[in-house]
Order: structure tokens, then C-alpha cells, then sequence
């Protein structure tokens, strides 16, 4: 089982999958029926389906892992409601004796710009602050233990716990949801911590899914969209002095692309 170390005591393992890229290009072949549609490659068939946001035949396959995260990022792992979980019982089970510690090149300064961001600026006396986790963290678990040392049931002593706990899911997603989640927890803007589950995880998908991957990165991870106002300053810029062919579109996404510009 393929399994990437996250931070100190995080894991991402891949522990199942279902489907290949043509199985995503049978999917969408059935929607033709017999002797209505040419052969094509497997390749230009999906990389259609991806740039014109036919998601459908995306979601025929799937990819199960089982992470180890804090619980302020499972929170956040949560939020993609269309993906299927089931996560370690604080209620049958102790909860680990595990707590993230942010190392000292993630503990930055609040975003000026960003509310609920970080900024490129590192915190001062980063070892001091190490500390203040370390410090919440034992208390909260000596508490967490001395209730438990009552016969305190499990199911309250753990609200004695911090966020910073590391908790455990199965999390099972068809491909096109997993694509979605990857786009914005990837992105920039996303928190640190959360981005670096998401890359482990999209790294392990990639050697399954090769042709997939590569389109959903040139067609949606690594484009951009442009509203009404943007499209109409980029049109009043063309003025004819470009060309296509220092760029690697096919025949048809040149015809789209210019499409796109009437």
C-alpha cells in the first residue's frame, strides 16, 4: 500500500481504486449508441470531455484513501459533502495521543490582505511559539487522560481536546469530485496544511489516471476564466500580430478558441 508521510505524524495511503481512463472513454462512448460515432483516441476523447466540462463519464471511476490529518483539516476535507467518509470513533475509541505542531517556516504572520489567510512574513521567536502548542497540547491531554481516569466516558472527555488532535477517515470520491476537490485545495489560497494532503493525494492519482490528469491540469487546475469585462479588454487588445503556432493547440481547440473571441 502506497502510503506519504504528512508533516509529523500525518499520513496519506491510497488503499483503493476503481476504473482507468477508458473506462471514463466506454462511459461516454455508451451515450452514442452503435455506429453513430467514429473511432477516436482514447486521448482526444477525454480531453474533450474535460475542456467542455462533460463531467458525467469522470465520475465512473474512484479513489479511496485512508488519511491521518489534524482535525482542523479533516474540517476542511469535510466540506467536499459529494465524497464518501467514515472516520475514527472518539465515542468507542481513545483519541490519539497525536497533535500537530506547525513547524516554524508555517508559522507566518495574519494576512493584511487575506482574512483568513497567512502572509510570506514569519512569525518572530517561532521556537516560543512552538511552545505555546506544545504546552496547550500536553494539558489538554493530561486532562483528556484524567477524565478518562474517572470513568469519564469517551464520547465527553474528548471535548477537553484541542483542533490540533489527529483524527482518521476512509474517504471514498468518484474522480470528477476528486478533481474539484484538488482544485481548490491545491490552489494558492488555500491553507498550507490542507494543500499539502491535497498535492500527496493528487500525486497518487495521477500514474492511474495519466490522460485525465494531464487534461484536467491544462483544462481546469492550471487555467483561468475570464468574466464579460476581462473577455471584452483582451479582444480590444488583439490586434493581429499574434499567431497560433508557437502554441501546442490541436486543430480544434484553435477552431474553439476562436470561437471563443467572437
Amino acid at each position: 500500500m502506497e502510503e506519504v508521510k504528512i508533516h509529523d505524524h500525518g499520513f496519506v495511503r491510497l488503499v483503493d481504486h476503481m476504473g482507468t481512463d477508458e473506462s471514463i472513454e466506454n462511459a461516454a462512448r455508451i451515450s452514442y449508441g452503435d455506429g453513430t460515432r467514429k473511432k477516436s483516441e482514447t486521448e482526444g476523447l477525454l480531453r474533450y470531455l474535460m475542456r467542455h466540462r462533460h463531467t458525467s463519464p469522470f465520475e465512473m471511476c474512484e479513489v479511496v484513501f485512508h488519511l491521518k490529518l489534524p482535525i482542523f483539516v479533516m474540517r476542511q476535507l469535510v466540506r467536499h459533502r459529494t465524497a464518501s467518509l467514515n472516520e475514527y470513533s472518539g465515542r468507542y475509541s481513545v483519541m490519539s495521543d497525536d497533535f500537530y505542531v506547525p513547524s516554524r517556516e508555517y508559522l507566518r504572520k495574519q494576512s493584511e490582505t487575506n482574512k483568513q489567510g497567512r502572509s510570506d512574513e514569519l512569525a518572530d521567536k517561532g521556537g516560543l511559539l512552538q511552545y505555546e502548542y506544545n504546552r496547550s497540547h500536553d494539558g489538554s491531554h493530561t486532562a483528556y487522560q484524567n477524565l478518562l481516569r474517572e470513568d469519564v466516558s469517551r464520547e465527553i472527555a474528548r471535548a477537553v481536546l484541542p483542533v490540533s488532535n489527529y483524527t482518521e477517515v476512509v474517504w471514498k470520491s468518484d474522480l470528477h469530485n476528486f478533481f474539484h476537490m484538488v482544485k481548490l485545495r491545491s490552489d494558492a489560497h488555500a491553507q498550507q496544511e490542507i494543500r499539502d494532503y491535497s498535492d500527496a493525494m493528487y500525486e497518487m492519482v495521477k500514474p492511474l489516471y495519466p490522460i485525465s490528469c494531464k487534461a484536467f491540469e491544462d483544462y481546469v487546475l492550471n487555467s483561468v476564466s475570464f468574466s464579460q469585462e476581462e473577455l471584452r479588454i483582451i479582444k480590444d487588445q488583439l490586434d493581429g500580430s499574434w499567431t497560433m503556432d508557437n502554441y501546442s493547440l490541436s486543430k480544434r481547440e484553435r477552431t474553439e478558441f476562436l470561437e471563443k473571441l467572437k
